[in-house]
């Protein structure tokens, strides 16, 4: 349009002297023809002549007052090459392409960033659910594009509907889960004894019930009635015993926490991230005990597990519980000023495991 309305009006007014002095108008126009060809050749002096396009539309302005039997006579180039320029002007005209935007317009980044956060905060959600809560909110997206984003951002469009994952039941029940697990302890002479390890995961909480040479599930059922004893009346807040599929394990090891209306949860096979806490405490004991310690018998192992045990109930810290040890206290202990309180070395297992206090 910005180039059509020029046009016309330059053609009406070369028509105002032809209307109004009655006179031939032709030959005026074939002199401003010559006239604007000399002076597109003084412009370009060498190498081929080239015609912006001012030329083209000043020569096609010009062409209505000229006969068309005279074009060939008159311009510089052919009908042909005029008719081209026309069509190609009259397709210019209606050529929408500049001026539409193809596609979906743009999501700005605050709108993706805020799927990515309620996808995030929500991991149960679908594309479809957040999408719902959009809305809501005044942003009126398709439900493909929350997918999209989703689907950039590395997230599931899509996720599991039948029930939270693993590690999130394990986090929302920790207070009430205790896992126990076996593990192998290879004496000085090549001796394999046996130990079973209680974890209670909200408090981490460590309990080692005993050392065999043999276990048996008999055996295994004696170490869970003494669990159950030393724990009292705090086996009234845990609500689920996690275990592996060990053979060492049984109907009757399961029947004293399912006396205790406990329930019995196992873990898929060959999966011990299922039980990753218990494998976790089993697996800092063989780092800080248990690789730097020959262990000559049955004695030697129980002294050092229950040393262990006390220094990991009673002093080593946790990240779980704002570094504090499972039988501490909530709040951790005052600062001492360096300058006037001195700081005092308890030697575990040798000094394999120091333990560092105040002077009282």
């Amino acid at each position: 349009m910005i180039v059509t309305l020029p046009y016309k009006v330059t053609r009406k007014l070369l028509t105002v002297p032809s209307v109004l002095l009655h006179r031939e108008t032709a030959k005026d126009a074939e002199l401003l023809v010559l006239r604007h060809e000399n002076a597109v050749l003084r412009r370009q002096l060498t190498g081929p002549v080239r015609y912006e396009p001012a030329d083209r539309f000043w020569f096609a302005a010009l062409s209505r007052l000229i006969p068309r039997r005279h074009w060939l006579r008159v311009f510089p180039f052919t009908p042909g090459t005029m008719l081209a320029w026309h069509r190609r002007f009259i397709a210019t005209k209606w050529d929408y392409t500049a001026r539409r935007r193809t596609g979906r317009p743009p999501i700005p980044a605050a709108i993706k960033t805020l799927v990515v956060r309620l996808a995030r905060e929500n991991p149960r959600w679908g594309h479809r659910r957040i999408q719902g809560e959009l809305t809501r909110l005044g942003h009126r997206i398709a439900a493909s594009t929350v997918w999209e984003i989703l689907h950039a951002a590395g997230i599931d469009p899509a996720p599991r509907h039948s029930g939270p994952t693993w590690r999130e039941f394990l986090a929302a029940q920790a207070e009430g889960i205790i896992a126990a697990g076996f593990f192998h302890i290879d004496t000085a002479l090549g001796r394999r004894l046996y130990a079973l390890a209680f974890l209670e995961h909200s408090t981490r909480r460590l309990h080692i019930t005993g050392v065999t040479t043999l276990p048996t599930r008999d055996g295994a059922v004696q170490q869970a009635r003494n669990l159950a004893a030393d724990l009292g009346i705090r086996i009234e807040s845990l609500r689920f015993l996690l275990r592996d599929r060990d053979g060492k394990y049984g109907e009757a090891f399961d029947a004293v926490f399912e006396a205790e209306e406990m329930d019995i949860l196992t873990s898929a096979p060959q999966a011990p991230r299922m039980n990753a806490h218990c494998e976790r405490i089993i697996g800092s004991i063989r780092r800080e005990a248990l690789d730097h310690i020959l262990i000559m018998n049955e004695t030697h192992a129980r002294h050092v597990l229950a040393a262990y045990e006390r220094h990991y109930n009673e002093h080593r810290p946790h990240q779980a519980r704002n570094q504090l040890p499972p039988d501490a206290p909530e709040q951790p202990a005052a600062a001492h000023g360096l300058s006037t309180g001195k700081v005092l070395r308890t030697r575990i297992l040798g000094g394999l495991i120091n333990e560092y206090r105040y002077a009282a």
